[in-house]
């Protein structure tokens, strides 16, 4: 009796095991470091011709970065969920944490980062710009 609890004990220990393996594997396979949820909005502006405004979710995982980039438009945003730091070249840091708004002036190259190890970061971002233009543009 007793070597039948144990070899029982021992499967269900290595199955759990197993099953840990590939659950935490799944999880960070569908893991995206920072995704942009494009478009929820595209809209032109009445009186402004030639511009359109765009929203859009960024969500950045826990350590991920955005990387160094631009908008050729303005950028404004407010901080959803979790805490971050946005860097805006020659400027000091910016705490990013729930219910922020910042404004990023045209061509400022800047990059947002997730300060949480374990928490997502999620921003909602509102770009008024040129209609045609990229709304993002990547520095090295």
């Amino acid at each position: 009796m007793m070597k039948r609890t144990a070899v029982m004990l021992a499967a269900i220990l290595v199955v759990g095991i197993a099953l840990a393996a590939i659950g935490s594997r799944s999880l960070y396979a569908r893991q995206v470091p920072f995704k942009r949820t494009m478009l929820l909005l595209t809209t032109d502006l009445k009186g402004l011709e030639g511009k359109e405004a765009v929203v859009v979710l960024a969500e950045l995982a826990p350590g991920a970065s955005a990387g160094k980039h631009y908008h050729p438009g303005n950028e404004f945003n407010y901080v959803l969920e979790g805490s971050g730091v946005l860097e805006i070249d020659g400027k000091p840091p910016i705490t990013l944490q729930v219910g922020g708004t910042h404004h990023i002036q045209p061509r400022e190259v800047h990059d947002a980062r997730n300060t949480s190890a374990t928490d997502p970061l999620k921003i909602l971002v509102f770009w008024v710009t040129d209609k045609g233009q990229p709304l993002t543009i990547p520095v090295k």
